[in-house]
């Protein structure tokens, strides 16, 4: 692959520049035909098939120019062109909101600016900038179409189809996969997983409903697997297998093959990329499941399920709930379009919205010192824009090559800014040195350098990316000696002048890396797990206290918004935490398991409500009960997230547990008693995977504290 990129760019660099430095004497054209296939298609890192890089690189032509000519008139003064340079450097970095392909296009964008922006002041030669512009951008998107192309990756609708399919063969007793197997399925769709041009991570519906699909199949496959570790989805196949079991359940009986049934018709779907027709068929199915199941548990004694039924039928509700919310958003993700109000609203709000305001709430949603890519944009538009002043005011030759040492070298953390950067000069002054005898040997004889161009550019551009950055900038500066020299005359100053301007671009860089969020995403997925976790204990409580409202009804629902802010900032953090080297040695906690566990809550805290809303007024000592466990729980998210900001917390209180309830074991019970216990199981995973100095005596006892007023049913007759 890194050899077809090279030859791709190698031909459309080579072939506007020759073209205009030999058939048609321009300079200017030849330059910015020359600079224009290597800043997009070798520095910029835009993903995606032939078809899909060649897409993007004609959609950014338009912006291409429009910053060529903002340079271009911005020259006339330093001040102008650094205040430019800051504005432009902040918008394209903080582009990369907008998804994979937008913040890969975004380096080729900023080079356009760049190279513009710097003396001689000529705004008569705009037109043969933008000339030469278009000429390298359309014959590169021509060799990204036709000549060794990319072939697309499975899209991010196949890995859905497939992860799909996998859970409803295992919920049809199809499968048999082990848990390990049905997590690993989960984990293809996250998008560390997914190929960066499949990702869906833009702020549209229709990829907001892809990106919601992928996390509610992993939810489900999840939740497929712990059910394997427990052997309740055993049993729970066993009994669809055999519908002469469920004389007593038929509520389970009639919604275990619609979920399969739901499941298989969603995959192909998907695989098609149309919607199947009709109304939503879980909403109704899942209504119809818990009215069987109240009118039996309150029923006549011989039609009042066992507990193990009960718990049985809990399961299978989690399971359709996730099915359920898999339904409507994979509908939004396949067809995009505007939908009337889908429940519950606060997760599906975007099916209502305009495209305006989804961009807008991307935007203002980022706009905070909390998003690293807020802090990405900042770090590189200060970096370039002192780059920009210092080129300017000291007046470097070749000045353009500061900020393009600056866009090249900056990293997320200091630590791999200067690891960058050292081995950058390192193989500068390698390079330099190599120049300076090229120039000195070859003298002005332009047809020697000719002939060395394409062949240098073809090697530097294949190997540098497979030898390090060191080899990459060293041959760089062998292919800007060789093109420069043919443009005007030049002598081994030259290659002097680039060892100044990229010394002088690392140092601003590492200045930059050092004073703005030096550490990266370290610090800031832990900040922002810790908010994600101080949002969930509120949830938790407030979900418990509407279903145990008396009267039933009276209790407000929490408010989830808060909730889903701080998920999508904590979401982005990891993925950028993820990304940056020594991430996997330096984790020091469980954070998938985090947002997992948020992802449950935030979806609890709107189907339980939803579909365990009680008419009747519950059992106090059972309301009691349910109260304790959200409190404990939520005294654990806030314990979690003090130590995630790295304090000692309290350990945890022990609290005596109200007595037992007496009644019949009514299904919003049980329910209730499931997702408590299954929040404390894995918050005290979350506990037991923290570092051990700082959780000190709070390691072992959550189990005991947390679980202690939920480690029975909340319901009797156990």
């Amino acid at each position: 692959m890194i050899l077809h990129r090279s030859v791709r760019v190698t031909l459309a660099a080579a072939t506007g520049f020759y073209t205009f430095v030999y058939g048609l004497d321009e300079p200017v054209l030849a330059l910015y035909a020359l600079f224009a296939p290597i800043s997009l298609g070798l520095l910029s890192p835009i993903p995606g098939s032939g078809r899909q890089r060649a897409e993007v690189m004609l959609k950014a032509l338009p912006v291409g120019l429009l910053l060529v000519a903002l340079g271009t008139v911005l020259a006339v003064r330093t001040w102008a062109a650094v205040l430019g340079m800051l504005v432009v450097g902040f918008l394209l970095a903080f582009a990369a909101i907008a998804g994979p392909r937008p913040a890969g296009a975004a380096p080729g964008l900023q080079l356009f600016y760049i190279l513009a922006c710097f003396p001689p002041y000529e705004p008569e030669t705009l037109w043969l900038r933008l000339a030469g512009l278009t000429f390298g951008v359309a014959v590169l998107a021509l060799c990204e179409l036709f000549l060794l192309p990319q072939p697309p990756a499975p899209t991010y609708r196949t890995t859905l189809a497939e992860a799909l399919a996998t859970a409803g063969d295992t919920i049809a007793g199809r499968g048999g996969l082990p848990p390990e197997a049905l997590r690993k399925a989960g984990a293809r769709l996250r998008l560390s997983s997914v190929p960066p041009a499949e990702r869906p991570a833009g702020p549209g519906r229709a990829v907001r409903g892809l990106s919601q699909a992928g996390s509610a199949t992993r939810r489900l496959l999840e939740q497929l697997a712990h059910l394997t570790e427990t052997g309740e989805l055993g049993e729970l196949v066993r009994y669809g297998a055999e519908p002469g079991r469920g004389r007593t359940d038929t509520a389970s009986g009639s919604l275990l093959p619609q979920v399969v049934s739901l499941c298989d018709d969603t995959a192909a779907a998907l695989r098609t990329g149309r919607a199947a027709p009709g109304p939503q068929r879980m909403d109704q199915a899942i209504d119809d499941f818990q009215r069987v199941r109240l009118r039996q548990a309150t029923g006549s004694a011989d039609e009042v399920p066992p507990v193990a039924v009960l718990r049985r039928q809990a399961a299978l509700l989690a399971v359709a709930e996730s099915v359920r919310i898999l339904e409507i958003s994979v509908r939004v993700g396949l067809d995009g379009r505007r939908t009337p109000p889908t429940e519950p609203r606060e997760l599906f709000w975007y099916t209502e919205a305009a495209t305006p305001q989804l961009w807008l709430r991307r935007i203002t949603g980022n706009m905070t010192l909390r998003s690293v890519q807020f802090q990405n944009a900042v770090r590189i538009a200060v970096a370039l824009a002192a780059a920009r002043l210092v080129a300017g005011s000291l007046d470097l030759t070749h000045g353009f090559w500061v900020l393009l040492a600056v866009l090249t070298l900056s990293r997320t953390t200091v630590g791999e800014t200067w690891t960058a950067i050292r081995q950058a000069v390192t193989g500068n002054l390698v390079g330099a040195v190599a120049a300076g005898a090229l120039l000195i040997g070859l003298g002005r004889h332009t047809e020697a350098y000719a002939a060395i161009l394409a062949p240098a550019m073809l090697i530097a551009f294949a190997l540098g990316p497979l030898l390090g950055i060191a080899w990459a900038q060293g041959l760089f500066t062998l292919v800007v000696a060789t093109a420069f020299a043919q443009i005007a005359p030049s002598s081994w100053r030259l290659a002097e002048a680039r060892i100044v301007d990229v010394v002088t671009g690392s140092a601003i860089g590492l200045l930059c890396a050092m004073l703005a969020w030096p550490a990266g995403a370290r610090k800031e997925v832990r900040r922002t797990m810790a908010g994600l976790l101080r949002e969930c204990g509120p949830l938790i409580k407030g979900t418990v206290e509407m279903l145990t409202a008396v009267p039933p009804g009276s209790a407000p629902a929490p408010p989830t918004l808060p909730a889903v802010h701080r998920l999508r900032l904590a979401e982005s953090a990891y993925a950028q935490f993820r990304s940056e080297p020594g991430s996997s040695a330096s984790v020091r906690a469980d954070w998938h398991a985090v947002l997992i566990t948020a992802n449950h809550i935030l979806l609890g805290a709107q189907w339980l409500p939803r579909f365990d809303l009680s008419t009747t007024a519950l059992p106090p000592n059972a309301a009691d009960r349910a109260r304790t466990g959200a409190r404990t729980l939520a005294e654990t998210t806030d314990r979690l997230a003090a130590l995630c900001d790295g304090e000692r917390p309290q350990p945890p209180r022990t609290e005596q547990a109200p007595a037992e309830p007496t009644g019949p074991a009514l299904p919003v019970l049980v329910d209730l008693d499931m997702w408590l216990r299954s929040l404390t199981h894995q918050l005290a995973r979350i506990e037991a995977g923290m570092p051990e100095a700082i959780r000190g005596p709070a390691r072992g006892t959550t189990a005991n504290g947390t679980a202690g007023s939920t480690s029975r049913p909340t319901g009797p007759g156990r």
